[in-house]
């Protein structure tokens, strides 16, 4: 097989319709692992029901082939809404609706209510990239056009991604998040030396007081994670998401599946108390990444969030040697524990030229604010200064 065959594309409907061999071999091509774009991930979020066309999430996965050979994908989906996203459009889809246009339907090229950076355009190794992304690109588009769609969303892209797609057409636009990075430490205290003193004694008392309730921390991954565990961080998932999103997107049965086919990069922090669980979070380990993602609890004590959430996710990464952790999306206060700002990228293909123009001038002057913003939070970090007496 060489690059001089012709590539073809197809949208299928379902992740089942490729072999977990032919699409992780896309996935992790580069050598790094990435749990959210592995074939377990997408078929737990569509074979549980999580991301199909009932809830507004029709796949329509782009495939390119080389002969019989898959050589790129990109995780793609036909959406009627913009729930479960994190990169929010609502106001380009009341603006065009205003103008007696329709934004609905569009494609969403991401994974389902995971604010999370990792590659779209997947692409095998031994292949030319150049051209297969080209292709993926251009198939995007015409995608588009055939689905009647308004528009393409290719959204928490790596950096590199969002400069190709922007040099094909696509609009860049920019946010941030709040990631911790492993400057080689080899304990939590090490990283603690790093701080200005008065941050260093908050942390400190926030993980003392988490735990002065007869509290106790413990990490489970792999075999360890048992079926009360997930029934419990279930019920913390639902108590939580029900408050702050009216209805929790992930089944139940999401999380069975992800049980038994990816409990090793699962690490779940519950909180125990008097014998029960009565908090938790569900972290996702990559080849060199912590992602955080869902909390929840049953009962709140002062601190707890911070210290399941935040420190664990800390302590789990030094002591695995991984580069970062990245706590999902929203949320200054993570910046006094350590957790500074990242830019996160997403590009944007509008078909309709009004629309784009709009939204283009727009975005600009988004991208001056979060890069102003990025640059103001990173000197209000905690880190000590050279300057500092501590």
């Amino acid at each position: 097989m060489t690059d001089s065959c012709e590539i073809t594309l197809e949208a299928i409907s379902s992740v089942s319709q490729i072999t977990a061999d032919e699409w992780n071999a896309c996935a992790s091509a580069d050598d790094s692992y990435n749990p959210f774009v592995s074939h377990a991930f997408f078929a737990a979020l569509e074979a549980s029901g999580s991301a199909v066309a009932r809830t507004g999430w029709a796949p329509r996965h782009l495939v390119a082939r080389m002969g019989d050979r898959v050589v790129g994908i990109v995780p793609c989906y036909l959406k009627n809404h913009s729930q479960g996203e994190y990169v929010f459009d609502h106001g380009w889809a009341d603006a065009y609706a205003r103008a007696g246009g329709s934004y609905y339907p569009k494609l969403q090229a991401t994974v389902p209510f995971t604010p999370a950076t990792g590659p779209r355009l997947l692409v095998r190794d031994g292949v030319d990239a150049t051209r297969v992304r080209e292709s993926l690109a251009g198939g995007l588009v015409a995608l588009c056009g055939l689905t009647q769609a308004s528009s393409v969303h290719v959204t928490f892209a790596r950096e590199d991604e969002w400069t190709f797609l922007a040099e094909r057409g696509f609009l860049q636009r920019t946010d941030q998040q709040f990631h911790w990075r492993n400057e080689g430490y080899g304990a939590f205290e090490d990283f603690l030396a790093t701080l200005a003193s008065r941050h260093r004694k908050g942390i400190r008392r926030e993980r003392r007081d988490a735990l002065a309730n007869g509290i106790t921390i413990h990490h489970l991954t792999g075999d360890d994670i048992t079926p009360d565990a997930w029934d419990a961080f279930f019920e913390f998932y639902m108590e939580t998401g029900s408050r702050k999103w009216g209805r929790p997107y992930l089944t139940r049965a999401f999380y069975t599946q992800i049980g038994e086919t990816m409990a090793k990069d699962v690490l779940l922090v519950m909180a125990k108390r008097d014998g029960r669980w009565i908090a938790g979070a569900i972290n996702f380990i990559g080849s060199d990444t912590l992602f955080g993602r869902h909390w929840g609890a049953v009962e709140h004590h002062p601190f707890l969030h911070f210290e399941v959430c935040y420190y664990q996710a800390i302590d789990f990464a030094i002591q695995r040697g991984l580069k970062r952790v990245e706590a999902g999306a929203q949320g200054e206060h993570k910046i006094a524990r350590g957790y500074l700002p990242q830019t996160t990228y997403s590009a944007h293909y509008i078909a309709d030229p009004a629309l784009r123009r709009a939204i283009r001038d727009y975005l600009k002057q988004e991208r001056s604010y979060v890069q102003e913003a990025v640059r103001e939070l990173t000197e209000a970090g905690p880190f000590r200064k050279t300057d500092d007496g501590d």
